[in-house]
């Protein structure tokens, strides 16, 4: 099924096959599940709550602060793209993280550089690669395979670009194509996509809200209510209709962004240690910590809202107990009792810990 969730249909098309409200999965039974190895995280979801007033009043504190800084790197982006791709662009957004950002580099890369330009979000899973199914659809709609431009918010650790290259290099393989595998994200935290408009960890106030800024859909599903024919799963969230700030965010930085249109800095791609400093840091915290599965560690503001919101959090690190930028995860931890250690020495805003199963 295509739909738009609670975006314009004019600005993207999710390719996701809508389930019912699943059979959710508590969050600690869930991190079980997962670390056990008796099931893979995108087999199950957990349920999605409003917001809490306190929260959204956090959340619209960051488009207020950051909301600028959102939509220059956006600008930016765009025009990246624009330099890198001649003629129309198909903007492949990786759902949902990647999908507001998809939604604005669209109207952006239209109004601004006059490009035609669609817009698809589809499903990556970790260990599991993106979705063929959805794929192979875009490419029968006659776009152009080098016209594709994959899309996503940030990089943590760079897990997500790297499963994106290996199964672009699989489906190109199968399917007589040559797409380029390259991900293109707003802030490149691990050095690890193709394209960056910078690599510094801010606060990208899309980050601070699950379904309620990406169009009210689920994180992607992947179980047996998929058929080998179907596009990856997810749920609608309409129950969430009265606290969606979805379309309301975008159109912020649309506007954001043409204000500043032309005063921009130069176009060149973000080049920095920023890959070093990631398995640096990486390999330390596993040693400090005692961490002997990677994907318990999540560094970055971005990754680190995500244990927060979705997972068993061990712990929470910050750089500064006081910088504005880090308040919806102290509330957060404050809210769920995970333990704060300040580090000043930390190459980020803040790293959570997930929690390992066998300490539960």
């Amino acid at each position: 099924m295509i739909f738009a969730g609670s975006y314009l249909d004019t600005d993207v098309h999710f390719l996701l096959k809508r389930l019912p409200l699943a059979d959710f999965v508590d969050v600690r039974e869930k991190e079980a599940l997962i670390q056990s190895g008796r099931r893979h995280y995108s087999e199950m979801l957990s349920p999605e709550r409003p917001p809490s007033a306190r929260y959204l009043a956090l959340f619209d504190e960051a488009c207020r602060v950051n909301g600028a800084r959102m939509a220059r790197d956006c600008l930016r982006l765009a025009g990246l793209i624009a330099q890198r791709r001649a003629g129309p662009v198909t903007l492949v957004s990786l759902a949902r993280g990647g999908t507001p950002v998809g939604v604005v580099l669209k109207r952006l890369l239209e109004k601004v550089h006059g490009r035609a330009t669609a817009h698809y979000s589809v499903s990556i899973v970790r260990d599991r690669g993106i979705d063929a199914n959805a794929l192979r659809h875009i490419l029968a709609q006659g776009h152009a395979p080098a016209s594709l431009v994959f899309v996503d918010g940030w990089t943590g650790k760079g897990v997500i670009a790297r499963e994106l290259a290996s199964s672009i290099d699989r489906f190109n393989a199968d399917n007589g194509v040559t797409l380029d595998g390259g991900l293109h994200v707003l802030s490149d935290l691990a050095g690890a996509a193709a394209v960056a408009a910078s690599c510094e960890d801010y606060l990208i106030p899309s980050s601070i809200l699950n379904a309620t800024v990406s169009g009210l859909v689920s994180r992607s599903v992947l179980n047996d209510a998929i058929g080998p024919d179907d596009f990856h799963g997810c749920v609608l969230y309409d129950a969430l209709a009265a606290e969606d700030r979805s379309r309301s965010f975008v159109d912020l930085l649309e506007r954001l962004a043409l204000a500043q249109e032309g005063r921009e800095a130069p176009l060149e791609a973000a080049d920095t240690g920023a890959a070093g400093r990631s398995r640096a840091y990486i390999a330390a915290a596993r040693q400090r910590y005692g961490i002997a599965d990677v994907n318990l560690v999540k560094p970055g503001i971005g990754e680190a809202t995500r244990v927060l919101l979705r997972r068993v959090p061990r712990l929470l690190l910050l750089r500064d107990p006081h910088d504005p930028a880090t308040a919806h995860l102290r509330l957060l931890a404050e809210e769920k009792d995970v333990p704060v250690e300040i580090d000043p020495a930390l190459p980020y805003q803040a790293v959570s810990l997930i929690r390992s199963a066998l300490d539960a």
